[in-house]
């Protein structure tokens, strides 16, 4: 069983934010949309509505906050998930809590890692993130790196004027590291707190694209995501993200989200139309209305940017 909306696009995929919580401050961060909430939703709650993805034919499951390492259930969660037998199951993360969790993880069924990780100065990394633990990062980053997780993607928010001279040394990092680098152009979102930092800061990747067309002994181009285009360039990989606020972006869109408090998610940019799975997972309702609920959070996805 496989469900399409009612536009014909498969769901493939399920973003689950497990927390709001987070040790860094970023700059950039829009919290995915997510209410603050204490209410988080227990593993074994996830764990319900991780088994009508399942049921519905979502193949890949992405862990996600905040800092989902913040979860002292994080392992058990992994450990549920991959009892599911999901084609994927990767985590997105900062990379602080990796140096303890790296191996466990693993251990648990996880398959891979997307690691927020914009810069390799001291200086820049505090300006950033508002915290001193760039050393603590790097050591999680590599951890991960030597218990054999792969592939590990350093995701680099490039920003004008903070750290769009550095792309090259992050690059010669993750090749060094074998990490391969994913350089994501800055984006506005309504649920942005701060739309004028990421216009003062807006960083266009298209020049820096040809030059690593040039550079490349060769290029990919990912169909399946927004034509987004990979480079290989001396046995390192790079990976240019453009923004998300186009139409080639929607059409080819097969992802679900769940925010911490329970509640499906059909439309990154979009907050006045979630669906509420928690409550009724509360109120012990049947297996047959849990799974009408989520399917009606796959109904209400609609395509934000139209022609």
């Amino acid at each position: 069983m496989n469900v399409k909306d009612q536009y014909e696009r498969p769901i493939i995929s399920l973003r689950l934010s497990l927390t709001n919580r987070c040790n860094l401050n970023c700059l950039y961060c829009h919290h995915d949309g997510m209410i603050l909430t204490e209410d988080e939703m227990t593993s074994d709650e996830i764990y319900q509505i991780l088994k009508i993805a399942k049921k519905i034919g979502i193949q890949k499951i992405r862990l996600s906050g905040g800092e989902p390492l913040l979860r002292r259930d994080i392992v058990e969660i992994v450990e549920k998930t991959a009892s599911l037998n999901f084609k994927d199951i990767s985590i997105t993360t900062n990379g602080i809590g990796l140096k303890k969790y790296a191996k466990p993880l693993k251990d648990a069924g996880l398959n891979r890692l997307n690691i927020s990780f914009d810069s390799l100065n001291p200086n820049t990394y505090e300006k950033i993130t508002s915290k001193n633990l760039l050393h603590e990062a790097k050591e999680g980053i590599l951890q991960a790196q030597k218990v054999g997780l792969f592939p590990v993607k350093i995701n680099m928010v490039v920003m004008k004027d903070i750290n769009e001279k550095e792309i090259m040394d992050m690059f010669e990092f993750s090749k060094e590291n074998n990490l391969v680098l994913q350089l994501i152009e800055l984006i506005k979102s309504d649920s942005c707190e701060n739309d004028d930092f990421s216009i003062e800061h807006h960083y266009s990747l298209d020049n820096l694209e040809k030059d690593l067309e040039n550079m490349a002994d060769e290029v990919k181009t990912r169909k399946f995501m927004q034509d987004r285009k990979k480079f290989f360039i001396d046995g390192g990989e790079i990976e240019i993200v453009h923004p998300i606020d186009n139409t080639k972006f929607c059409q080819n869109c097969t992802r679900l989200r769940l925010t911490p408090e329970g509640k499906i998610k059909p439309c990154l940019l979009k907050n006045d139309n979630l669906v509420d799975i928690i409550t009724p997972i509360r109120e012990e309702k049947s297996e047959e209305e849990l799974e009408n609920i989520f399917l009606k959070g796959i109904y209400n996805r609609k395509p934000y940017f139209t022609d």
